[in-house]
C-alpha cells in the first residue's frame, strides 16, 4: 500500500539531506526515539517495537527503511517533483496490499507526526 501527504515547505533535495539527521529525528518525528546509530543506520524505537532504521540519499532527499519490518516499511522525502515541485512530498510503502484499520490509522498518525515536526522546525 502507498501513501503520502504535501509538506507546506519550500526546500531543495540539498537541504532535506543536510537538515535530516539521526541527532534531528526525535524532533521532527514524536513517533521515533532514537537509541543509537552510526553512520547510516540508527536503532529506533516507536509504536511498532524497534528497528534498524537505514537511511540514504537518493535524487530529491531521503529515503528511510525499517530493515527488520515484516511489512518492508519504507518512507521517502523529496523536493522536486510533482505534484508540488516546490514543497516536500513525503511518501510512504508497505509491502501489504491489505492493511487492518488500526495499522492504516498508526501509519496515518506516523506521516502526520513527520508533518507537523518538518513544518515547525525545518529550516529552508
Amino acid at each position: 500500500m502507498e501513501f503520502f501527504k504535501i509538506i507546506n515547505v519550500k526546500t531543495t533535495a540539498d537541504q532535506i539531506q543536510k537538515n535530516i539527521h539521526f541527532d534531528n529525528l526525535e524532533i521532527l518525528c514524536e513517533s521515533i526515539f532514537v537509541m543509537d546509530y552510526k553512520n547510516n543506520i540508527a536503532d529506533i524505537g516507536g509504536v511498532w517495537g524497534e528497528f534498524s532504521l537505514q537511511k540514504d540519499k537518493i535524487n530529491g532527499g531521503l529515503r528511510f527503511s525499517l530493515l527488520e519490518c515484516p511489512n518492508a516499511l519504507t518512507f521517502t522525502i523529496t523536493s522536486g517533483y510533482p505534484p508540488k515541485p516546490d514543497q516536500i512530498i513525503f511518501y510512504l510503502t508497505v509491502n501489504r496490499t491489505e492493511l487492518k484499520l488500526i495499522f492504516i490509522d498508526e501509519i496515518e498518525e506516523f506521516i502526520n507526526d513527520w508533518k507537523t515536526g518538518i513544518e515547525k522546525e525545518f529550516i529552508s
